[in-house]
């Protein structure tokens, strides 16, 4: 059981038709419809009558919608609850994408320290999808994610402040031979081997639209998908091709010389975003948030 799916049969009784309920709830209509079945499989019953149209409740998903209604408000009850307890007033919380959380994150808090005294700091990780929706769903405080020209559209709403604390890049990268030359250079006569992100992951789908096109005239061999980033530049030290990697990602490798930076005619920016959303779980958060804009002015 996953709340989300809660989520999804109480917005899909509420709009009463799955398109509009996947828009409400910022996924695929195919995803969205996936969810209701794992939710089904998982209660052992239909909740929705598919042969019906207008769409139609089965008399277990009637029944069942009161549950679910019921069930989200002692989940979310339980959680402030228990937020109010140790010391929960004194933490402020942040979900990042890995590569941020490892690269970033770490010298960006610190010097942040000043202004948050001794507030605890928790970090959690996720990929871009799952940051954002743990972000959304209060789990989280700030959200700490890179930004493009796809920002989800869950992200642009009136309750959701974003602020660019920081800059990056894509770069592509290979290990080198003995020479110090790259072992996977650009070539028109041989493949380059490339290491990817999943192209459906947020880096993933930049470097389909925006990088591989600067490769246009060399010919390419994908050979690897990772959604890690520290699992392609672990695979691209070892010599098993060239990938595109955030800079900070790969900065200290290609200082030592043990990874080489290969020439493109463009590379791409990243910007680096801190979302909040409103209204504030505590006083210390929006103290928090106030300190993070006059810094970032």
């Amino acid at each position: 059981m996953e709340s989300k799916w809660l989520h999804d049969f109480v917005a899909l009784a509420e709009q009463g038709n799955f398109s509009k309920a996947a828009d409400v709830r910022f996924v695929t209509q195919p995803a969205f419809s996936r969810r209701i079945r794992s939710l089904e499989n998982w209660l052992g019953v239909p909740l929705v009558c598919r042969d019906r149209y207008p769409m139609a409740l089965t008399e277990a998903g009637e029944s069942f919608l009161e549950q679910a209604r019921l069930l989200l408000s002692q989940i979310y009850g339980t959680r402030d609850q228990l937020r109010q307890s140790l010391h929960e007033h004194s933490s402020v919380n942040f979900v990042a994408q890995p590569s941020l959380a490892v690269t970033f994150f770490p010298g960006w808090i610190h010097s942040l320290r000043p202004q948050l005294g001794n507030s605890l700091i928790r970090l959690n990780t996720g990929h871009y999808h799952d940051a954002i929706e743990q972000f959304m769903s209060g789990s989280v405080d700030f959200l700490l994610c890179f930004s493009g020209d796809d920002t989800s559209p869950m992200l642009n709403r009136p309750e959701v402040e974003r602020r660019v604390v920081g800059q990056d890049r894509l770069v592509l990268v290979s290990a080198v031979n003995d020479s110090g030359h790259p072992l996977h250079g650009l070539s028109a006569d041989t493949p380059l081997r490339l290491l990817l992100y999943p192209p459906t992951s947020f880096l993933g789908g930049l470097i389909q639209r925006k990088c591989l096109p600067a490769l246009s005239e060399q010919p390419c061999l994908p050979v690897c998908e990772n959604a890690l980033g520290e699992g392609l530049k672990a695979l691209v030290l070892q010599g098993d091709g060239a990938s595109f990697l955030p800079a900070s990602l790969v900065r200290e490798e290609l200082e030592q010389g043990r990874l080489v930076e290969l020439p493109l005619s463009a590379w791409v920016k990243l910007d680096i975003e801190l979302c909040c959303r409103q209204p504030f779980r505590s006083e210390q958060v929006a103290l928090c948030w106030q300190q993070i804009r006059q810094v970032t002015t």
